[in-house]
C-alpha cells in the first residue's frame, strides 16, 4: 500500500440505532463515526447521551437494531457465535468497576480470561511475565483485590484486557471510580500503552478533562447522537454546539469571583461593561489582540486573568476580559476579534 494511501478505519460504525423499549427513547440515534487505527478517540457526554451503549456495539455486548458496526476490517454483525468468540480475543475491553474475583490474587485475575479460552498454563505464565511489568504490578502478583488501591486494581483490570494480545482497547468510564492524581497515572499507561502496544483505544467519559489529557479525536454525545466531532484541539478552542461549549467550560472556563468583580471599575456614562473569556490558538495566537481592539474601535479592556495552557500537545491561551465602552464598539471589536478565529464566551459574574 502506497504510504501516501490512508489506512481503513480500525473502528467503523454507520447509522447505528438502538431502543431498548417499544415507543422508548432511543439510546442510539443514527450514530456514525470511525476510529483510525493508533489514534486514541474520546467519547464524552452526560448520562444517558449513550455513550455506554455505543462502545459496547463495538464487541456486540449490544447489538444495533440497525446500522453496521465493522472492526478491524469485519463486518461483526455478520458473524456467526465462532467467528464473533475469535473477533472479540480481539478488543479487550476495561470497564469502570474492576469487575475483580476477590478470591484470586493479581495474577490469577489477570489469567482468567486466558483460562476461559482454554491457554495452557506455561503460555499463560509467559504471558504474565510480560504483562504485569507493562502495568506496573509485578510486585502485587500474589496480592488479592481486598489490598490494592483504586488505581492498582484498575490497572489489573487493564491488565486482564491486555491477555488476549488485543489491537483494540475499549475503556468504559475506566477512571471514574477514580481520585483525579491516580486518575492521571491511569491515563498516562493507556497512553504510554498504546504507543508500546500498538493499540487503538476507543474511550468514553463524562469529564472532559480526560479528553483534554489523552486524546486525538473526541465526539461529544447528546441524547443518542453524536453533536460535535473533530480533533480535541480545535473542539476545545472552536466549539459549535453549546452543549460542547459548557462541556470545554468545565475544563479551561474562567468565572469571575464576586470580589474581583467588586474591583473593577463601574462603566461610565453612556458605555456599558462585558465580561468575556478568549482562547487565543492558531495564527492570531501571538498577535496583540488586546491592544489592538482597544486602540481601533476606542474601548478599554482590563485583563482579569488569563494563563497558557496545552491541549494535545498544542499551546493556547485563555484570558478574561473587562471591556468598557458604547454597546456597539464593543460588538465591532468582539465581531473582529471572533474573524481572527479567537473564541469568546461571556462570563457569568
Amino acid at each position: 500500500m502506497d504510504r501516501h494511501t490512508p489506512l481503513p478505519a480500525a473502528i467503523a460504525l454507520s447509522g447505528l440505532r438502538k431502543r431498548f423499549a417499544a415507543g422508548g427513547t432511543l439510546a442510539l440515534d443514527d450514530v456514525t463515526l470511525s476510529v483510525a487505527p493508533g489514534e486514541i478517540f474520546g467519547i464524552v457526554g452526560r448520562s444517558g447521551a449513550g455513550k455506554s451503549t455505543l462502545i459496547r456495539c463495538v464487541n456486540l455486548l449490544e447489538r444495533p437494531d440497525a446500522g453496521a458496526v465493522q472492526v478491524l476490517g469485519q463486518d461483526m454483525l455478520a458473524l456467526d457465535e465462532a467467528a464473533l468468540r475469535a473477533a472479540r480475543r480481539r478488543i479487550g475491553m476495561v470497564f469502570q468497576h474492576f469487575n475483580l474475583h476477590t478470591r484470586r490474587t493479581v495474577a490469577e485475575n489477570v489469567a482468567f480470561p486466558l483460562e476461559i479460552a482454554g491457554i495452557p498454563r506455561a503460555a499463560q505464565r509467559e504471558k504474565l511475565a510480560r504483562i504485569l511489568p507493562l502495568v506496573g504490578l509485578e510486585a502485587k502478583r500474589d496480592a488479592y483485590p481486598a489490598q490494592l488501591s483504586g488505581g492498582q486494581k484498575q490497572r489489573v483490570g487493564i491488565a486482564r484486557a491486555l491477555a488476549s494480545d488485543p489491537e483494540i482497547l475499549l475503556c468504559d468510564e475506566a477512571t471514574s471510580a477514580l481520585d483525579p492524581e491516580t486518575t492521571q497515572e491511569i491515563l498516562a499507561l493507556i497512553r504510554d500503552l498504546r504507543g508500546r502496544l500498538d493499540l487503538t483505544v476507543l474511550l468514553i467519559t463524562h469529564e472532559m478533562g480526560v479528553v483534554k489529557a489523552i486524546c486525538d479525536r473526541v465526539a461529544v454525545m447528546e441524547a443518542g447522537r453524536v453533536i460535535e466531532h473533530g480533533r480535541v484541539f480545535e473542539v476545545f478552542t472552536q466549539p459549535a454546539h453549546p452543549t460542547t461549549r459548557r462541556f470545554v467550560a468545565e475544563v479551561i472556563g474562567h468565572s469571575v469571583p464576586p470580589s474581583t468583580l467588586a474591583r473593577l471599575p463601574a462603566p461610565r456614562a453612556g458605555e456599558v461593561r462585558r465580561l468575556v473569556q478568549v482562547v487565543f490558538a492558531g495564527p492570531a495566537s501571538t498577535r496583540a489582540v488586546v491592544s489592538e481592539a482597544s486602540r481601533d474601535f476606542g474601548i478599554d479592556i482590563n485583563i482579569v486573568s488569563g494563563r497558557v495552557d496545552e491541549i494535545a500537545g498544542e499551546p493556547f491561551g485563555v484570558m478574561a476580559l473587562a471591556a468598557y465602552g458604547a454597546p456597539e464598539r464593543l460588538e465591532a471589536a468582539f465581531a473582529w476579534m471572533r474573524s481572527l478565529g479567537l473564541t469568546l464566551t461571556e462570563i457569568e459574574p
